[in-house]
């Protein structure tokens, strides 16, 4: 019975720091700039992992598997992180809260193509209804400070979660013979490699010299430690046990612990055409995953 709940509470808590992250992002990237926030958030969990690293290197490593965790980390964090920094810079933390409930249907097509596993044509239906809604909310968005150019956020977040479908089926797969806090740490010091060359880059000038600006500090504290190393563990504990579909579903409660949040903590707010559309994007999704109770008919041998 216990092992039937640790799956679905491990999840639900990844899902709630997940919508989490967006705020957070939004208020680091108001201090420091986006490839500093990402930077420093990896480093953070990496230097935490450190003192487990011990314990973390327990695996039995298989011929070829290089590939799936190179392919994996690539996906997330790289290249997930490069979309997703750029998407917050031009849309708010609502919209882009929203454009993760693409992610399940984005997983159930992938599952199609390198899993072998058939989608209903229900679920077609339900996915071509989220797209629609999820164009219909990014055309509907207007041009505010927080969101400057809502259309291409979105559709960067979107990208994003193009990433963490890959993300999603390497780890599925890496799961059954690694640990889930080996592969989270792992892209820890991935993510941390990466995004050092891009330092030079961003916007602050001297990076070694940054100023400290402590609700920006601590908003990368929480995304390195409760994000990068709560969220992923537990999301990647979540997916080991259970089937890669079954666990991206509970992806749809982001929006809705999104939406609370940016209105609580960012005071973001919807129009009347972005509600519209935000429900079309969650009603796409329930219809693509939505089971009908199956109908078993009885005949009466009498009657035949």
């Amino acid at each position: 019975m216990l092992g039937r709940w640790v799956p679905a509470v491990s999840l639900f808590l990844a899902m709630f720091l997940w919508a989490s992250s967006f705020i957070a992002l939004k208020i680091a990237f108001s201090y420091y700039d986006p490839m500093v926030v990402i930077f420093g958030r990896m480093l953070v969990a990496a230097a935490c992992f450190i003192f487990f690293l011990k314990y973390l290197i327990r695996f039995t490593y298989q011929k070829g598997d290089w590939r799936l965790l190179l392919l994996m980390v690539i996906c997330e964090p790289c290249l997930y992180f490069l979309f997703e920094a750029h998407a917050l810079q031009n849309t708010s933390a609502a919209q882009a809260g929203m454009i993760t409930s693409m992610a399940p249907l984005l997983v159930g097509i992938g599952a199609l193509y390198f899993l072998r596993e058939r989608l209903s044509q229900q679920a077609w239906f339900g996915f071509s209804i989220a797209v629609v809604g999820a164009v219909w909310l990014s055309l509907a968005g207007t041009q505010t400070d927080d969101a400057p150019n809502p259309l291409l956020g979105n559709f960067l977040e979107l990208c994003a979660m193009v990433c963490a479908t890959g993300y999603t089926l390497c780890l599925k797969h890496l799961s059954q013979r690694y640990s889930t806090w080996f592969l989270t740490a792992l892209q820890a010091f991935c993510g941390s490699i990466f995004f050092l060359p891009f330092l030079p880059f961003s916007g602050e000038g001297a990076v070694w010299g940054l100023s400290w600006k402590w609700e920006g500090i601590w908003a990368i504290l929480y995304l390195g430690i409760l994000i990068n190393i709560g969220a992923y563990g537990l999301y990647n504990l979540g997916v080991s046990k259970i089937k890669a579909a079954e666990a991206s579903a509970y992806i749809n409660l982001i929006p809705v612990f999104t939406l609370l949040m940016a209105y609580m903590v960012l005071n973001e707010t919807f129009n009347f055409q972005q509600m519209c559309a935000s429900a079309l994007v969650l009603g796409g999704v329930f219809l693509s995953q939505w089971k009908m109770p199956a109908k078993v008919k009885e005949v009466d041998a009498s009657m035949v």
